[in-house]
């Protein structure tokens, strides 16, 4: 059989992912703190001809002879630029402007004050629209706890939920993650101060849904003890510190889609699936053509 109709079913199979890609981003174009992806090719094995020589007294060198065999998918890549911001104006809704991620965790007790990182279920995600819970804990869609910061009744720094009392008149957002509300005798008290988490390979990260992401051994997350796992406080970073974002309230991040892109990409995507299509059909004319020598 043909070579090239191997390449061409090759070229089929790799740009029906691109279009994947492609048509997941698009429908992500409006969702809070997405980040798109990006599919990159990698050609297959070549099967060699003719080997390479080098030159004699007599003849010079020559080049080696290889026909590819096709082409395959490399990576697809999270791009995780900067997305649009979208005001809002809703207090609860915090943006990012920079580099790092919320920290959100579940499976913790419902009466507990302190979050014990390393039990716990840690997610990271750039959105920021938050909520209070029927306990008046900040969480996000999910029911994630937001985690933060504060003392304790000892005078330690330790990792917490962030709880806005109930008779609190008014609540807002610093820059540097610093929760404040003011109570019922006009004073102005301070709840907590959010935490972000950075990596130096954000593309590492792994997808989870509902806007979060996972750690990977290869995320390159700034840890104490280099593992890459999220262990403790001591792991996570205060806003505008270290070359981490800034909060903004009153925003979202919106998603780093550019639709312009994508409806290129897959134009892009559409013609290289019909040329591959082609090389298939041309390929079976020939083979039809040789069928026929025996007539």
């Amino acid at each position: 059989m043909l070579r090239s109709m191997y390449s061409g079913i090759s070229g089929l199979k790799a740009f029906q992912t691109k279009l994947d890609v492609v048509g997941n981003n698009i429908a992500n174009v409006n969702t809070v703190g997405f980040k798109k992806g990006r599919t990159v090719f990698q050609d297959m094995m070549s099967q060699p001809i003719n080997g390479a020589s080098a030159p004699t007294n007599i003849r010079g060198g020559m080049n080696p002879s290889q026909v590819g065999t096709g082409v395959q998918l490399g990576t697809i890549d999270n791009v995780h630029t900067q997305g649009y911001r979208q005001t809002t104006g809703r207090p609860l809704d915090l943006q990012l402007e920079g580099d790092g991620m919320f920290v959100f965790a579940q499976d913790v007790a419902e009466d507990a004050t302190t979050i014990n990182i390393g039990d716990s279920d840690i997610y990271f995600s750039r959105a920021g629209n938050l909520y209070f819970d029927a306990n008046d804990y900040l969480v996000n869609a999910n029911g994630q706890y937001l985690v933060g910061q504060s003392t304790d009744e000892n005078g330690n720094v330790v990792s917490s939920k962030i709880q806005i009392p109930k008779n609190a008149e008014s609540l807002s957002f610093q820059s540097d993650g610093t929760v404040t509300y003011v109570d019922e005798n006009g004073q102005t008290q301070e709840a907590g101060q959010i935490m972000l988490a950075k990596f130096s390979n954000p593309g590492g990260l792994e997808k989870v849904g509902g806007n979060m992401y996972r750690t990977t051994v290869n995320d390159g997350a700034f840890t104490d003890d280099g593992t890459g796992n999220i262990n403790g406080l001591e792991d996570l970073f205060a806003p505008e510190g270290e070359g981490t974002a800034s909060i903004v309230s009153g925003a979202l991040e919106m998603s780093n889609v550019d639709l312009s892109e994508e409806f290129t990409e897959m134009i892009t995507a559409q013609r290289g699936f019909q040329a591959n299509t082609r090389i298939i059909t041309t390929s079976d004319e020939i083979l039809q053509e040789l069928v026929n020598l025996k007539r």
